[in-house]
C-alpha cells in the first residue's frame, strides 16, 4: 500500500475506507485472480447473447459493483457478518474469448466455475442474462441435482426460440433434463406478466415445479412464500436465483423484460431474509440492463439483493463446516 496511514490504523482494510475511494469490487472485498483459499468468490458474468429482446445485461456486473460499494459489513437486521472469519473476494469476470456464439460461450462459462468450484469455492454471481445459470449449474450441479429457490417475472422454463434451445427464457428446463436440479424441489415465485401460448410455462407444472404466481404471493405474504420455498426444497443442496425482473419495475426499471405489477423491494429483502438455514450452495442475481435505467437504482438493489445471498450463503458454508 503506497498511502500511510497516520490516525486510524483500522483503514488498513478496504472495507472501513470512504466508500468513494478505491478501485470498485464487489461489496469493497479484495480482488483475486484465483479461488485458491476463497470461500465465497463473487463474479461477474459480463453476457447477455442469449437475450431475446432488450440486451444490455453484458453490463450488469460492472454497475452491480459499483454500486455495492455502498453496502458495510454486517447485516443491520439479521446480524450476519459474512466477511467475518471467511475468504470472500472478487473473483473477476467469467469473460468469453467467444462471445458470439452461443453454445461456446456457455461452455467457456461452465469452465470459468468448474476451476473456481474444484477449489471448494462457493460462487455468487452477477449477470448477464438468465441463460448464465445453466452453466453455473453444470459446474457445480454435476454430480446430483440440486433443490432451487427462484424469483423471477418469468418462469424460464421455455423451449426452441428462433432455432435455440439456450436463451434466457429455458435455462431451469434445460437444467431440469440435464438432471442438474430437482423439479420436484424447486420453487419458482413472482411469476406474472401477459404470454403468447397459455401453456408457455407447462413444463414447469408437468415436471411438479412449484410455481407461485404473483397473485398468490400477494395474496398469501412473503412470509408464507418463504415457508413454502422451506418445504418444497428441503434440507438438501439448493441453489439460489433472483432474477431483477422479479421486482416492480418502480424497483428495477433497468432490466429486459420487466413486468408491472411485482415484488417490492421490501418484500423481496423480507422473503430472503427467511430463507436463513438452508443449504444454499450458490446464488445469482441476473438481468440487470444499465442502459435501461440512467439513474442507477436497479444496479444499487440488485446489489442489496446481493448482500442479502452473500449472507444466506455464507451462514449455509458455517453451517456445512
Amino acid at each position: 500500500m503506497i498511502k500511510t496511514l497516520h490516525q486510524y490504523p483500522g483503514l488498513a482494510n478496504p472495507q472501513l475506507r470512504p466508500r468513494y475511494a478505491g478501485v470498485a469490487t464487489f461489496f469493497r472485498t479484495p480482488l483475486r485472480d484465483d479461488a485458491q483459499d476463497v470461500d465465497i468468490g463473487v463474479i461477474g458474468i459480463p453476457f447477455d447473447g442469449g437475450v431475446t429482446h432488450r440486451t444490455g445485461a453484458r453490463h450488469g456486473p460492472r454497475a452491480v459493483r459499483d454500486q455495492s460499494t455502498l453496502i458495510r459489513r454486517v447485516h443491520q437486521a439479521t446480524g450476519v457478518a459474512p466477511f467475518d472469519g471467511l475468504t470472500v473476494a472478487d473473483l473477476g469476470d467469467a469473460w468469453l474469448e467467444r462471445p458470439y456464439e452461443l453454445q461456446g460461450a456457455l461452455r467457456e462459462i461452465e469452465e470459468f466455475f468448474g476451476t473456481v468450484h474444484a477449489a471448494g469455492t462457493v460462487p455468487l454471481s452477477v449477470g448477464g442474462d438468465h441463460s448464465v445459470t445453466l452453466p453455473v449449474l453444470r459446474a457445480i450441479a454435476r454430480d446430483r441435482p440440486v433443490g432451487l429457490v427462484h424469483i423471477d417475472a418469468h418462469c424460464d422454463t421455455g423451449d426452441d426460440y428462433l432455432g435455440s434451445r439456450f436463451h434466457h427464457g429455458a435455462p431451469f428446463r434445460r437444467a431440469a433434463e440435464e438432471g442438474l436440479i430437482d423439479p420436484r424441489r424447486t420453487i419458482q415465485i413472482g411469476i406474472r406478466g401477459s404470454v403468447n401460448d397459455p401453456a408457455m410455462w407447462q413444463f414447469s407444472q408437468d415436471s411438479g415445479m412449484r410455481v407461485v404466481y404473483i397473485e398468490e404471493f400477494d395474496d398469501k405474504g412473503w412470509q408464507w412464500a418463504a415457508e413454502e420455498a422451506r418445504r418444497v426444497v428441503g434440507d438438501g443442496p439448493a441453489y439460489l436465483s433472483f432474477d431483477v425482473d422479479g421486482l416492480d419495475p418502480v424497483f428495477a426499471p433497468g432490466t429486459g423484460t420487466p413486468e408491472s405489477g411485482g415484488i417490492s423491494m421490501r418484500e423481496a429483502q423480507r422473503f430472503l431474509r427467511a430463507l436463513e438455514g438452508m443449504d444454499f450452495i450458490g446464488g445469482d442475481v441476473v438481468e440487470v440492463s444499465p442502459p435501461f435505467d440512467p439513474s442507477g437504482v436497479t444496479a444499487m438493489n440488485a446489489a442489496n439483493i446481493l448482500f442479502e445471498i452473500l449472507c444466506l450463503l455464507s451462514t449455509s458454508l458455517r453451517r456445512r463446516r
